[in-house]
């Protein structure tokens, strides 16, 4: 352990120079130490993600280890002692992209775990829900929106237990180097997708993955007539949000 040294006035610089171990300096010689990381799980300042006030990034900015082992940032607000949640963002957002929707699942009692996605997005799906189960959630669920619906829907199958429902908006059968349409008929998991019918060629790829859900105990399509919304954007609106939340809370209550 490295000596406090006290040193009076004007010599507290000169001190901080020579000993970079130096845990403090004062007029009156009095001693401090650095700051708590605050929500992270390592040492730093917490991630705000683009849209966290300092405060939000200090009590909810998370990270979780990948299942490669890397770490990965996230959004995860306190409290909620119910199922567990995990929000996979679209290609072009942050967890920022859910957190208007973390905060209202939050409030409602899920355990909310909105992953910023920086690396292979199905080794950190993964990751967050064996993160959620060892914080003590008896229930998984997984939602995804466009990249992030694929990641969720390939990720699904391979987790021990399978989640206790999916619920992927505007996926892609495939994305970089995920296959959604070829991990779904090895999901058992309760599914709901949802897509808009003017959404570029989306809607026929998510029509052949409900199609193709044959192990799933429930897979239900949600397909809007005369909508163009992608991804997230689907959840503007009120009823589509109510038919989502319902479609979670049957299986995470």
């Amino acid at each position: 352990m490295t000596a406090v040294l006290r040193v009076p006035g004007l010599l507290c610089a000169a001190a901080l120079f020579l000993t970079a171990s130096l845990a403090g300096c004062s007029s009156d010689g009095g001693g401090g130490k650095d700051d708590d990381a605050g929500g992270g799980a390592s040492a730093g300042t917490p991630d705000d993600f683009g849209c966290l006030t300092p405060e939000e990034a200090e009590r909810a900015s998370i990270t979780f280890p990948s299942e490669d082992g890397s770490e990965t940032g996230a959004y995860a607000p306190r409290g909620g002692s119910g199922a567990g949640i995990v929000l996979a963002h679209q290609s072009d957002g942050t967890a920022c992209q859910w957190k208007d929707k973390a905060d209202e699942l939050n409030k409602a009692g899920y355990r909310v775990l909105a992953v910023n996605s920086t690396g292979p997005e199905v080794a950190e799906i993964i990751g967050a829900a064996g993160y959620l189960r060892d914080k003590g959630a008896e229930k998984l669920l997984l939602m995804g929106a466009s990249k992030g619906g694929t990641a969720v829907l390939a990720a699904a199958p391979r987790l021990s237990p399978q989640p206790d429902a999916v619920v992927a908006l505007s996926a892609p059968e495939q994305y970089s180097n995920m296959n959604a349409v070829g991990a779904v008929p090895e999901l058992t998991s309760p599914v709901m997708y949802m897509v808009g019918e003017l959404d570029s060629d989306f809607g026929a790829g998510v029509k052949e993955m409900n199609r193709k859900s044959v192990k799933s105990s429930e897979h239900k399509l949600v397909y809007v007539r005369d909508e163009s919304a992608h991804g997230v954007a689907l959840l503007y609106d009120d009823t589509r949000w109510a038919t989502v939340r319902d479609f979670l809370a049957k299986y995470g209550s």
